[in-house]
């Protein structure tokens, strides 16, 4: 591997150039129209204009991507994470052009892709996983048979995509239809596919993943765990490690459920496998893997001191992976929060424009990854991350105290971000204590 074609944009793109630059790898990244004055244009060692704005039209332009990576002569390929990092026809389609795609086998993305496949392949492999409807697709008739033993309330999902796109809960039979019909709806229009599934829904859980990593040598291990519990209609937040609720044997039977499932899938790279974690019953249930690198994956960075994105490009070249199940831990806690272009007073509305003032905080226990500068303009087209804050400390009282100072010296001016909602945040009792679960911040911090 010599050189990589970074096929996406953004944070995530830049740190992706970051990781391949410290591995002596060259970079080609790719750009929209929009994106010709993004950080990650300038740090690559080449850059080519991939097409206009609309995503459609230039990152989820598989053709164009694969003829820029024949052009300029790269025999690797990251894919980042969203767009078409968990596309398996893209993987294999990567293969076949003879490049090394950066991320798990094409057959893996397939299997784990699809929910409601991954849902049986993790009920072969004796993983505990959410009741629910044993296929996806569900015409309505199916859907009403199928809700009879769920029981309600219950959860529509759509089968090829997450992010809480095409997701409804169905408190009572009466509304079934209409979820449905609106869950279908959503899902065809994000993801091009409006196959749903169903789950039981369970009222007060926390969203628990487990970092894992597979090599091409039969190695397959897990870094902990990172509490995702902070979400809004779905979409994560604030994501922490450890969790705050998980006890000793709960984290060991959690960590090795993702391992067996993972290797149960002969899995290699960077991937992410996602529990339920009920705060009644404390038992744990297999929703979905991601089959990429995660958004928060500092956090888990920040506690183990592995560079993740450099494993990945490692392993994607043939090699071992350069740590066992004993991976040390470095701070005690980490933090991450996601600095999003988004109003908070107006129901999180998006807040594309100027940035004229980005002064981000400082210090030894402190990280921003972000392409963000001051004077760059935030597009209106794509998602409205801008970076990703992420602390550390000793225990989780010392991370909250410096995400408090961390937030307080964060100045930004053009646009809304949501620095503001953390830091009303961390004033909640609730969210000090960790006495919360996935949709306390529906219920509580409406904006």
């Amino acid at each position: 591997m010599k050189k990589v074609l970074v096929a996406n944009r953004g944070e995530i793109a830049l740190r992706v150039i970051r990781a391949c630059r410290a591995l002596g790898l060259k970079t080609v990244a790719v750009y929209s129209t929009a994106d010709a004055t993004s950080a990650h244009v300038r740090e690559a060692d080449r850059s080519v204009c991939i097409g206009p704005p609309p995503p459609s039209a230039s990152y989820l332009n598989r053709p164009a991507l694969l003829e820029v990576a024949r052009a300029t002569g790269c025999d690797a390929l990251h894919p980042g994470y969203g767009f078409l990092s968990e596309n398996a026809g893209f993987a294999r389609a990567c293969q076949e052009a003879g490049l090394i795609f950066v991320g798990p086998d094409p057959d893996a993305i397939r299997v784990m892709g699809d929910k409601a496949e991954a849902r049986r392949h993790a009920m072969r492999l004796e993983v505990p996983c959410v009741p629910g409807s044993k296929e996806s697709g569900l015409a309505f008739a199916e859907a009403q048979a199928a809700a009879t033993t769920v029981g309600y309330p219950l959860l529509l999902k759509a089968a090829a995509g997450g992010g809480g796109r095409g997701m409804r809960v169905v408190p009572a039979p009466e509304l079934l239809r209409e979820m449905y019909d609106q869950a279908r709806a959503e899902a065809k229009s994000a993801f091009g596919d409006d196959s749903i599934y169903m789950e039981r829904f369970f009222q007060r859980v926390r969203h628990i993943e487990i970092q894992v990593f597979g090599d091409r040598h039969g190695t397959c291990i897990h870094l902990g765990e990172r509490d995702c519990s902070v979400q809004r209609r779905h979409q994560k937040l604030v994501e922490e490690g450890p969790s705050p609720v998980l006890d000793d044997a709960a984290r060991a039977a959690m960590g090795a459920a993702a391992v067996k499932l993972a290797a149960g899938t002969a899995y290699v790279s960077a991937g992410t496998v996602e529990f339920i974690y009920d705060l009644v019953s404390h038992e744990f249930f297999f929703i979905e893997m991601n089959t990429r690198i995660q958004v928060e994956h500092p956090v888990t960075e920040a506690l183990t001191g592995v560079d993740l994105v450099q494993e990945q490009l490692r392993v994607a070249a043939g090699e071992r992976l350069s740590f066992g199940q004993g991976v040390r831990r470095g701070a005690g806690h980490a933090i991450e929060w996601r600095i999003n272009a988004e109003d908070p007073d107006l129901n999180f509305r998006p807040s594309p424009g100027p940035v004229d003032v980005w002064r981000p905080p400082h210090g030894a226990d402190i990280r921003l990854d972000s392409h963000v500068y001051e004077g760059y303009r935030i597009p209106p087209f794509y998602d409205s991350l801008m970076g990703k804050l992420i602390v550390t400390g000793r225990n989780r009282q010392e991370a909250l105290a410096t995400s408090r100072a961390a937030l307080d010296a964060f100045e930004v001016d053009g646009v809304r971000t949501t620095i503001p909602f953390y830091r009303n945040l961390l004033n909640e009792p609730d969210f000090i204590s960790g006495n919360l679960h996935t949709r306390w911040v529906d219920e509580r911090m409406k904006g």
